[in-house]
């Protein structure tokens, strides 16, 4: 399987809960046409065929598949349904959302730990649901709590169906070969890390151009392979600072720095106090 376009919702905030619903169409029926709907409407086809339109693009949408229509633009019926047809409705609402490919390999501001990137989640536009069960069974809890009541309980349902939309574009951009690429390099860096690396030295060994494995690393990671390895060896040296009495000279030496001094201030740029006050802090 392959998804073609994602759209992405940036958090904070989560996506908000408005409505849900289950449709039987009967043979000859239409999907409603709509312009400027203001919410998302996410379709999930339980059983025969659905014929959606948006903004000149057009699916057909059969047992097992989701479609993400978008609050702006107008979606419509290609067709009407050939048969009946057995649907779940779900709409929502996210103010900060932008519509592209599922990896886009772009130039990402380097971030200052794998922590400071805003959440995203990635919701494929349309796909086929590897077990279409397990959606059905939350949608169906979700359309028989009662109107106007259990906001919470819906937030998290809704919350639960999109992780499990999320989870079919990870698997699919996971075994795509820019992220396998990326997977490589970070395997590479950890088994290298007390070494000296360059983007070049990385590159050479992995037969690839520097640049393209900078932008698989970004795609992936969030950040270069120069960070990505000046992370791990700061994950290392805190694993050595509290178990062993390692004086920070050697520790310096065996996460791959030359020199003392420079090793501390990089520790406290990114972990905010120096090495000897981290392991102060986990001594009895």
């Amino acid at each position: 399987m392959t998804i073609e376009t994602c759209v992405e919702l940036k958090t904070p905030p989560l996506p908000y809960y408005w409505e849900s619903g289950r449709t039987v169409f009967q043979a000859s029926d239409r999907h409603p046409n709509r312009r400027q709907f203001g919410l998302f409407d996410l379709l999930f086809v339980a059983s025969g065929g659905l014929h959606i339109g948006e903004n000149g693009e057009e699916w057909s949408l059969g047992e097992g598949d989701t479609l993400l229509l978008l609050p702006e633009g107008e979606h419509y019926a290609v067709k009407p349904c050939e048969r009946e047809t057995v649907f779940y409705w779900v709409h929502f609402e996210h103010s900060a959302w932008q519509q592209g490919p599922p990896a886009p390999l772009v130039d990402l501001p380097e971030p200052q730990s794998p922590f400071d990137h805003p959440k995203s989640i990635r919701i494929p536009k349309h796909a086929s649901l590897p077990n279409p069960m397990l959606a059905f069974e939350l949608l169906q809890r979700l359309i028989e709590l009662p109107v106007g009541d259990c906001f919470w309980e819906k937030q998290h349902l809704l919350t639960r169906l999109l992780a499990m939309l999320e989870d079919v574009s990870s698997a699919v951009a996971a075994n795509s070969p820019p992220a396998r690429l990326a997977e490589k390099a970070a395997a590479y860096l950890q088994q290298h890390y007390r070494e000296d690396m360059t983007n070049e030295k990385l590159a050479e060994a992995l037969h690839f151009h520097p640049n393209y494995v900078v932008r698989c690393m970004k795609m992936k990671y969030g950040m270069t392979p120069v960070h990505y390895l000046l992370q791990f060896r700061m994950e290392r040296a805190k694993q050595l600072l509290v178990s062993t009495e390692w004086s920070i000279d050697r520790i310096a030496e065996e996460v791959g720095f030359r020199y003392s001094p420079y090793f501390s201030a990089c520790f406290k740029r990114s972990i905010g106090i120096t090495p000897l006050r981290y392991r102060k802090q986990y001594l009895v």
